[in-house]
């Protein structure tokens, strides 16, 4: 298989886990349709605060599974959607930097956290450059 076709394969991965934790998190609110987990950590106590919390918690959702609409169409034509994808990798890395700011390293050191925080701050890096290499070593092979 080429370099290439790879590529596309795990985008096509990542775009559809994308889409489909971003639909679990649109259509579910705060409470997800529990395609991921089902847990309840949390008691509503201000029906109307949550209710505003839960509507931008969905339009998050709606922007994540945006997302993976987007990685899902780019493996038709990596070098035509080479800097939407570059913007998707850079959102996702600035996502993961933000993890951060919860200053708690115990959580973001747990499994259930550990491994997106990886794959943002590691994994979207490396996909940028490989894309790079990937479309610089295409338009080269055109030639």
């Amino acid at each position: 298989m080429t370099n290439q076709i790879v590529l596309k394969i795990i985008l096509a991965l990542l775009g559809v886990f994308v889409v489909f934790s971003g639909l679990d998190m649109t259509l579910g609110g705060f409470f997800t349709l529990g395609w991921m987990e089902q847990v309840t950590f949390f008691e509503v106590v201000d029906d109307a605060k949550f209710q505003e919390a839960d509507n931008h918690y969905r339009f998050l959702g709606g922007v994540w599974t945006g997302m993976g609409v987007l990685l899902i169409l780019s493996v038709t034509n990596l070098k035509k959607y080479q800097s939407m994808l570059t913007l998707v990798f850079a959102c996702v890395f600035l996502g993961g930097l933000a993890r951060l700011s919860q200053m708690n390293a115990e959580v973001l050191l747990s499994p259930g956290v550990l491994w997106a925080f990886v794959v943002e701050v590691v994994g979207m890096p490396l996909l940028y450059l490989w894309l790079s290499k990937s479309v610089v070593d295409g338009i080269s092979s055109e030639v």
